[in-house]
C-alpha cells in the first residue's frame, strides 16, 4: 500500500532525527526520554528512593528514565490505556487513570509502599490524538493537563513535584495560574529534544501544598 505524503515526511524526519538514533543506540524506548533527562538536569526531580507515577507512560521512555534514577529503593508506576512491554523496576496498570476503578488501583499501589503514602513525583507526557485543527486539538490537550493536575493533587505528598506537557494556546495561562496556586514554584521548560516546530512545553511544578 502506498504511503501518504504525511507518513513519508514522518519517516524521513524520524530517520534524520539525532534523538531517535540516540535512543536506539542507548536502549531507550522513545526519543522522549531525553526531554525528561534534560528537565531533570535542570530541576533535580529524580533521586534514589522516590515514588514516581508516570501517566500515559507508553511506550515507556519516561518510565525507563525514572526507574534508572530511583533505583531499587524507589518505586515507579506506569499508567496507560495501552499495554506496554515490561520495564525492570516499573509496575504497570492498564486503563484510563481518571476512571475511578483505575484510580483506586493506583491509590492501592501507593498505599502498599513501605514509605509514607503518596507519590513524590507525578509525570505526564500525554498528548491527544490530533486532527490538525487547533480549535479542536488545543482543548483536548488542555483537558489532559487538567486531568494530570487533578490526579497529582490526589496522590502527591506535601512538597511533591509534577511535570506535565502542555501546548501553548487557549487555556495555557489559566493552567499555569492554577499550578502556581498549588505549588511553591512553577517554571516552563522547552527541552532541546522537543522539536522546534512543536508548540509543546512542560510545566515543572515543585513543592506541592496540601489544602
Amino acid at each position: 500500500m502506498k504511503r501518504s505524503k504525511s507518513s513519508q515526511r514522518w519517516l524521513q524526519r524520524q530517520a534524520s532525527d539525532p534523538y531517535v538514533r540516540r535512543s536506539k543506540a542507548e536502549g531507550y524506548r522513545s526519543r522522549a526520554a531525553y526531554k525528561l533527562l534534560e528537565i531533570d538536569r535542570k530541576d533535580r526531580l529524580l533521586r534514589p528512593g522516590l515514588c514516581v507515577v508516570d501517566l500515559g507512560a507508553a511506550p515507556g521512555g519516561w518510565a525507563q528514565v525514572a526507574a534508572q534514577a530511583v533505583g531499587r529503593r524507589g518505586r515507579v508506576l506506569a499508567l496507560d490505556l495501552l499495554e506496554m512491554p515490561p520495564i525492570e523496576g516499573v509496575d504497570n496498570i492498564i486503563g484510563d487513570f481518571h476512571d475511578e476503578a483505575v484510580l483506586a488501583q493506583a491509590l492501592a499501589w501507593l498505599d502498599a509502599g513501605e514509605s509514607a503514602r503518596g507519590a513524590d513525583l507525578v509525570l505526564s507526557d500525554m498528548a491527544p490524538n490530533v486532527s490538525g485543527m487547533k480549535v479542536v486539538d488545543q482543548p483536548k490537550s488542555m483537558l489532559l493537563v487538567e486531568l494530570a493536575m487533578d490526579f497529582a493533587e490526589r496522590v502527591l505528598k506535601p512538597g511533591g513535584n509534577l511535570v506535565v506537557k502542555a501546548f501553548q494556546g487557549a487555556g495555557f495561562d489559566e493552567a499555569l495560574r492554577d499550578l502556581r496556586g498549588h505549588f511553591d514554584k512553577v517554571v516552563c521548560r522547552k527541552p532541546e529534544a522537543s522539536r522546534s516546530q512543536s508548540r509543546e512545553t512542560y510545566f515543572v511544578a515543585k513543592g506541592f501544598r496540601v489544602g
